[in-house]
C-alpha cells in the first residue's frame, strides 16, 4: 500500500492500538505480530483471564460492531458556503451526514484534542429509528456498500437506512449496543487526556449504557450520574417516572480537573443583576432592596436554583447565613461569643468553632457574624454571593418544557422538534467543564441545543468555546410540525436553529455587549472523496475496470472544486476544520497556506516561475495535486528537486 493510499483512509484504530501496545511491551511482539505466550509471560499468568466464565458485557453482534469500528473510510467533508454564516472566520462547525462515518473522517484531525463530548442518542424506547446492522452475518464489504451508498451530493440513496428498533425485535438491546459501541469508542479517541463525555439516557438502556461505557472508557474513569428531574408524570402506573440521566466518564481520571467550580453561573448573574438594579433605584435603603430582591427570587425560584437562599442584603451586597464557623469534626475551639442584644453567651456548636478566638473577634468587628434572635441560637457567618462558587450537582430540577420554548423562539413559536433538551441544562454543565478556546463535540445533534448552549455562554462572558455538531440526514415525520414548516430533514432544523441563534446574537450586539469573536458556523456535508484513488469504487465489470484505470490519468474526480479538495486534504493531513486558511497569489496562480505558511497547497495551477516565490515562503511542506502539472513529469520533478534542496517535504496527490 503506497503512502497516498494510506493517506486517503481514515484513522486506523487497530494500528493505533497495536502501536501503543508495542511501545509499552515490545518484548511481546515477534516480527511485528503479537505473541500471546510472550505477553502472558510479561504480565504474569495471574493477570490473564482464560476463556470461560467471567464478568463481561456481551450481545449478539458485538464482534460485528467491532468490525464496523475497525473498517476505515475514504469519505470526506464537503464545505457548503451557501448554507454557512461567516464561513471564513467562524469557529463553529455543523456537519450533515452519517455520524459514524463523519467521526472516522474527523479522527486524524481531532485525535486527543477535544475537551468535552455531549451526546443525546436514541433512548431505544421501541419507537425510535437509528442505524444498526440488522443482519449479523453481514460482511465488511456488504457494510461498506451499505454505509457508503452516497450520491456525489452527499444525499442518501439506500432505502431503509434508518430502521425502527421495535421491542418485539429479538435483538432489541443488541441493536442499540451495536450502534453505540463504535461511536463511543471513537468518541474516546477524540477526547484529550483530561477530556469528559456526558451521555443522555433514560431507564430503557441505563443499565446497558453504564456497562458499555465501563468497557470503552474503563470503570475507573466513571465520574458520576446527573439525575435530571424535568417532567411531571400525570398518568403514572406503579411509579411516576419524572427523570432522565446524564452519565459522565472521563478519558483519564488522573488527568481530569480535580474540582469543577463555577463562579459565574447564570443564576448568580441574574440575582446580582437584579440587586444592582434595585441598588441603583433605592440607594442605601437595604431593607427595601432586600424586600424586593426576595420577591424577585420567589417569583423565579426554578431558574435561580440552587442559590435562592442568598436573599439577605447589607451595605456590602447580597449574602446568606452559613455554618462555616462551626468545626466539622469534634475538637474545635471552645470559647464564648456574646450576643450583642442579650449580652449572654451564645450556644456553641456541637464540635466547637472552626476559628481561634482572635480570628472570631476580627469577623465580629467586620460585621460578618450573624446572630439569632437571642443567645439560644448558634451564630453563623455571612457568605456573600460575590464569593459563591457553584458545584455541579448530581440532581438537577429544570422543567423539560423549557427546551421546547427555547426552540420556539427561533421558529416563530412553532414546535418543529420533539423533546429538545433545555439550553440551561446543557449550558449549566458546559460552564463547569469548558474553558476559553476549548471545544465540545455533539454527534447526535438533533435540533442543536448544544450550539445554542455554548453560544449563550460565549455571549455572556465573551470567551471562545467552540462547537462541532454532527446530525444524521434523518427524514422528519410527515405528520410532524417540522415537516409541515418545510423541513424535510432533522439536519435542516438543526442548521436553521444555528443560523437563527447567530442572527439573534448579532442583532442584539452593541458596544457594551459585542458579538463573540468567531461567531457563525461552517457547514459541511459528508460525501465521497474528491480523489478517484480514494473513493473505493468497486470493480465489477470491464467498464468499471476501465474507469478505475482512469485514476492514473488524473487523481481528482471531474469537476472537483479546489475548496472541496482543500478541506479533504486538510483532514487527511490531520488539520482541524477551523484552521485559518490564507489564500496567496504566487506567480499569478492561487495557492493556499496554513499554520503561518508552514504548509502550502497547490490545487489549481502550477508553472516553473512559481517555484522561487513559493519556496521564498519557507514552508515546511508543499502538497500539490497531480493535475496542476498537466502531465509534465519534468515540471513535477523540478519542483520536487527544489523542495529537497530547500529541505521541504513535497507530496503529490
Amino acid at each position: 500500500m503506497n503512502e497516498n493510499t494510506e493517506l486517503g483512509r481514515s484513522f486506523n484504530v487497530v494500528s493505533e492500538k497495536r502501536r501503543e501496545l508495542m511501545a509499552v511491551v515490545p518484548e511481546a511482539f515477534t516480527e511485528g505480530r503479537l505473541d500471546i505466550a510472550a505477553l502472558r509471560r510479561v504480565v504474569g499468568e495471574e493477570s490473564v483471564v482464560e476463556a470461560g466464565e467471567r464478568y463481561a458485557l456481551t450481545w449478539a453482534g458485538k464482534a460485528d460492531a467491532y468490525k464496523v469500528l475497525q473498517t476505515p473510510t475514504t469519505a470526506t467533508l464537503r464545505p457548503q458556503r451557501d448554507l454557512s454564516v461567516n464561513f471564513d472566520e467562524a469557529e463553529h462547525v455543523f456537519i450533515e451526514g452519517e455520524n459514524l462515518e463523519a467521526l472516522k473522517v474527523l479522527q486524524k484531525a481531532y485525535f486527543g484534542k477535544v475537551k468535552l463530548i455531549y451526546i443525546d442518542p436514541p433512548y431505544n424506547t421501541g419507537s425510535d429509528s437509528f442505524i444498526y446492522p440488522d443482519r449479523f452475518q453481514e460482511s465488511k464489504e456488504d457494510y461498506l456498500r451499505r454505509i457508503n451508498d452516497l450520491m456525489d451530493d452527499g444525499s442518501l440513496m439506500r432505502e431503509g437506512f434508518f430502521r425502527k428498533n421495535a421491542k418485539e425485535n429479538g435483538h432489541y438491546h443488541s441493536n442499540w449496543l451495536s450502534m453505540m459501541l463504535p461511536r463511543l469508542y471513537i468518541a474516546r479517541n477524540l477526547l484529550r487526556e483530561d477530556g469528559v463525555i456526558f451521555v443522555s439516557c433514560d431507564d430503557n438502556e441505563m443499565h446497558n449504557l453504564r456497562s458499555l461505557m465501563n468497557e470503552v472508557f474503563g470503570e475507573e474513569n466513571f465520574l458520576g450520574v446527573i439525575v435530571w428531574k424535568g417532567a411531571t408524570d400525570n398518568n403514572p402506573t406503579q411509579i411516576a417516572v419524572e427523570h432522565e440521566y446524564l452519565v459522565c466518564y472521563c478519558r483519564q481520571k488522573a488527568a481530569a480537573d480535580p474540582v469543577w467550580k463555577d463562579n459565574s453561573s447564570a443564576a448568580k448573574l441574574l440575582i446580582l443583576a437584579e440587586y444592582n438594579r434595585l441598588a441603583s433605584n433605592f440607594g442605601e435603603d437595604v431593607d427595601r432592596i432586600q424586600a424586593d430582591l426576595r420577591r424577585f427570587i420567589k417569583g423565579n425560584e426554578e431558574s435561580l436554583q440552587p442559590i435562592t437562599h442568598y436573599n439577605r442584603v447589607d451595605t456590602r451586597g447580597v449574602y446568606t447565613g452559613s455554618r462555616k464557623v462551626h468545626n466539622p469534626k469534634p475538637g474545635g475551639y471552645q470559647y464564648d461569643v456574646i450576643h450583642p442584644k442579650t449580652n449572654q453567651a451564645c450556644v456553641r456548636p456541637a464540635n466547637g468553632y472552626r476559628y481561634p478566638k482572635d480570628r472570631m473577634q476580627e469577623l465580629i468587628a467586620a460585621d460578618q457574624i450573624l446572630y439569632g434572635e437571642d443567645e439560644t441560637q448558634i451564630i453563623q457567618i455571612k457568605e456573600y454571593l460575590d464569593d459563591y462558587e457553584g458545584k455541579l450537582s448530581s440532581v438537577v430540577h429544570l422543567d423539560s418544557r423549557t427546551g421546547a420554548n427555547d426552540l420556539a423562539t427561533i421558529f416563530d413559536q412553532r414546535q418543529v422538534f420533539t423533546n429538545p433538551k433545555p439550553v440551561d441544562l446543557l449550558a449549566g454543565i458546559f460552564d463547569f467543564v469548558l474553558k476559553d478556546g476549548e471545544a465540545v463535540f455533539d454527534f447526535f445533534a438533533g435540533s442543536c441545543t448544544t450550539f445554542e448552549a455554548v453560544e449563550s455562554l460565549n455571549s455572556r462572558d465573551h470567551k471562545r468555546r467552540q462547537v462541532i455538531c454532527i446530525q444524521l440526514p434523518e427524514a422528519c415525520d410527515p405528520d410532524s410540525e417540522g415537516f409541515k414548516t418545510g423541513h424535510k430533514l432533522i439536519s435542516e432544523i438543526g442548521r436553521e436553529r444555528i443560523r437563527g441563534v447567530v442572527n439573534r446574537t448579532v442583532s442584539s450586539a452593541n458596544l457594551a455587549n459585542p458579538a463573540p469573536i468567531g461567531l457563525g458556523f461552517k457547514s459541511f456535508l459528508l460525501a465521497p472523496s474528491n480523489f478517484k484513488q480514494w473513493r473505493g469504487d468497486g470493480i465489477e465489470d470491464a467498464e468499471a475496470l476501465a474507469a478505475q484505470l482512469q485514476m492514473f490519468v488524473t487523481g481528482e474526480k471531474p469537476g472537483a472544486a479546489p475548496e472541496d479538495m482543500l478541506f479533504e486534504l486538510l483532514l487527511k493531513f490531520g488539520q482541524p476544520l477551523t484552521v485559518p486558511i490564507e489564500r496567496l497569489d504566487i506567480g499569478g496562480a492561487p495557492v493556499y497556506a496554513i499554520d503561518h505558511r508552514a504548509m502550502v497547497f497547490i490545487l489549481e495551477r502550477f508553472t516553473l516561475e512559481m517555484i522561487e516565490p513559493l519556496l521564498a515562503l519557507k514552508p515546511r511542506e508543499v502538497v500539490a495535486i497531480d493535475a496542476v502539472f498537466h502531465d509534465s513529469d519534468e515540471l513535477k520533478t523540478n519542483l520536487d528537486l527544489h523542495c529537497r534542496d530547500a529541505e521541504v517535504r513535497f507530496t503529490c496527490i
